[in-house]
């Protein structure tokens, strides 16, 4: 089944923890745990950081973080997966870069002086607590396989969904439908975000869908729920 890629925009309330070791001192770094760690392998992943970012002093273009990227992961012969990403806690807004790929958290901080030699400047160190509630937007790119109707699934992630939706919804609306939602619905311990991906004919909304082993049936059912609030 043919594959494509497109850039888009995602925006996620998770909770984040300050990474304190193996990074430049004194620098701003955060860890964004998976959500569904507990229905994985939690053992297998416990060294693994799932996605980390580092906070920038100022905002920096996506172009300059996929190119820094390209010329690191050649250079260290690595796989990183590198995009624009701006977090909201409370009232402050802070802008970096989101990296996932990094195999130990030991890896860190020589990351960190490789993107520092490209020349990304990073911002002095907050201090947060464990658990920080945080608005996380990203920029990145999308791998698509369409499944059926407005589905489409991860071509890497088979537990990874995305459903077109009819029309933009602001964030508060989205989390007052997906707490209703998620009351009143016989699947389980998914996780959603919303999102845009950028079309030739536009701006298409969307939600992404995370639930292990999901099925296209459990997919259908949220998309009804989904649609149901927005029609």
């Amino acid at each position: 089944m043919a594959t494509h890629e497109l850039i888009g925009k995602i925006t996620v309330q998770e909770n984040v923890d300050p990474i304190e070791e193996n990074k430049i001192a004194n620098t701003f770094v955060v860890h964004i745990p998976n959500p569904l760690v507990t229905y994985y392998t939690w053992f297998s992943e416990i060294n693994r950081p799932n996605s980390v970012v580092f906070i920038t002093k100022k905002p920096v273009s996506f172009e300059g973080i996929l190119r820094a990227t390209k010329n690191i992961n050649n250079s260290e012969n690595l796989e990183l997966d590198g995009a624009k990403c701006e977090i909201q806690i409370g009232s402050i807004k802070y802008n970096g870069i989101r990296l996932k790929g990094i195999r130990r958290h030991s890896h860190i901080e020589k990351i960190q002086l490789a993107y520092k030699k490209e020349g990304f400047d990073f911002a002095k160190n907050v201090k947060i607590k464990n658990e920080t509630d945080a608005l996380i937007r990203l920029n990145k790119f999308f791998d698509l396989k369409h499944i059926s109707g407005n589905i489409y699934q991860s071509p890497h992630n088979s537990d990874r969904y995305y459903i077109k939706i009819p029309k933009q919804i602001s964030w508060e609306e989205f989390r007052e439908h997906t707490i209703k939602i998620k009351n009143n619905i016989s699947v389980t311990n998914f996780d959603i975000a919303k999102g845009i991906f950028y079309e030739n004919d536009g701006i298409i909304d969307m939600l992404r869908i995370i639930k292990p082993n999901i099925t296209i049936d459990m997919v259908k059912e949220i998309q009804k729920k989904y649609l149901d609030k927005l029609l």
